[in-house]
């Protein structure tokens, strides 16, 4: 270590013990005669790559601290199971697959299939004959020649037969098996699965020969297109979060960078762990996130300007801040008085201070290069 920078450290310790220490101690050369003054040649001011500056205007943004998730919103995540059980006979798809709205993803085999089309098909023989005796009935019964009774029969028969060719008729369209094949006496025993929307498979349950039932989720899509974070909100800091608040957001395990969302809903339920779910919007689209990724956010409630000095002018001795105000400068050199700071508001450049008599914006401050001597 130099001899400047043993000079401040040992000054900024004594500053802060000499109060209670009578005793006398000797100081280093370059700290001036007067015990509050730091002295700096011009050739270290420039070596060190010291700068000067005097207090500005900084905004400082208040803010609300909160971690979460990288989700999607339901209607962009697709659980895909079958209408009705098998076994799986055909799937080619492996997680992270991209695949379009409608595109083959499995199919499903069972003999019932087969027994469902052949009922649909005999229903529907039998309705033209009923259809055409209904049509008989109600003619003799409207000239009074049968009864009521008669009537009615042949109307109950005929739309009863109606109603399960409809029914089985939508069966056989939810398991994807074609009509018109089946109209043409053409049966399947196999069910295909189309997805219901674009996206990745980020999730496959089973393969070759699984045994399914309506209640086996096959498949999962989600559609990366429409991404969200989702926050959790301690209840104290809630009454503070409106929609169109700015959220800045990092994924801690990809980079420190940090990325601009604006607040899109909040919620109205506080879950057993005295949260409340706020979702935001990503502002840049072609972020590369993935549904499940941790996020540590902030949400921006208020900001004000009030003078300040970068944070590089702070240096920290006993946990105590203090910053370097230029006394003088002379053709030696420059001399500092050290003061002792409080510091009131501060973000990632910038912070600012407690009232103190000796922070004025005529002064000017060390505020490059101070900090990095303690570190020397």
């Amino acid at each position: 270590m130099n001899t400047l920078y043993r000079s401040i450290i040992i000054f900024l310790l004594l500053l802060n013990s000499c109060k209670n220490n009578s005793d006398t101690v000797e100081t280093p050369d370059q700290v001036s005669a007067d015990p509050e003054l730091i002295f700096v040649s011009h050739e270290q001011f420039e070596h060190s790559g010291m700068e000067l500056g005097t207090l500005s205007d900084y905004t400082f943004d208040k803010s609300v601290q909160t971690t979460g998730v990288v989700d999607v919103p339901p209607q962009y995540r697709a659980k895909v199971s079958a209408k009705m059980g098998g076994f799986i006979k055909e799937t080619l798809l492996l997680e992270g697959d991209r695949v379009k709205r409608g595109q083959f993803l499995a199919s499903i085999e069972n003999p019932e299939f087969v027994e469902m089309q052949q009922s649909y098909l005999e229903v529907r023989e039998r309705l033209n004959y009923l259809k055409s005796e209904y049509e008989r009935q109600r003619t003799l019964y409207d000239e009074k020649i049968i009864s009521e009774k008669s009537y009615l029969k042949a109307e109950s028969e005929f739309k009863s037969a109606q109603a399960r060719m409809t029914g089985l008729k939508k069966q056989l369209q939810l398991l994807n098996i074609s009509i018109s094949n089946v109209d043409k006496g053409i049966f399947s025993s196999v069910a295909r699965i189309y997805a219901p929307i674009a996206g990745n498979i980020s999730e496959i349950n089973v393969t070759k020969g699984s045994p399914v039932s309506p209640e086996t989720v096959i498949l999962e899509i989600v559609d990366n297109s429409h991404l969200h974070i989702e926050m959790a909100v301690f209840e104290k800091d809630i009454l503070f979060v409106k929609k169109g608040q700015q959220v800045r957001f990092r994924i801690p395990e990809t980079g420190a960078s940090f990325h601009e969302a604006e607040v899109h809903l909040v919620g109205t339920t506080i879950e057993p762990n005295r949260t409340i779910t706020v979702h935001g919007h990503p502002k840049d689209e072609s972020l590369t996130l993935l549904p499940g990724m941790f996020v540590s956010a902030e949400i921006l409630i208020d900001s004000m300007k009030a003078p300040g000095l970068p944070s590089t002018a702070l240096m920290e001795v006993n946990d105590q801040d203090y910053v370097l105000k230029l006394k003088s400068k002379t053709d030696e050199g420059y001399e500092f008085m050290t003061v002792a700071v409080i510091i009131d508001e501060s973000n990632e450049n910038f912070v600012s201070f407690q009232e103190n008599e000796a922070l004025n914006s005529e002064s000017q401050f060390l505020i490059k290069g101070g900090y990095a001597l303690m570190g020397e």
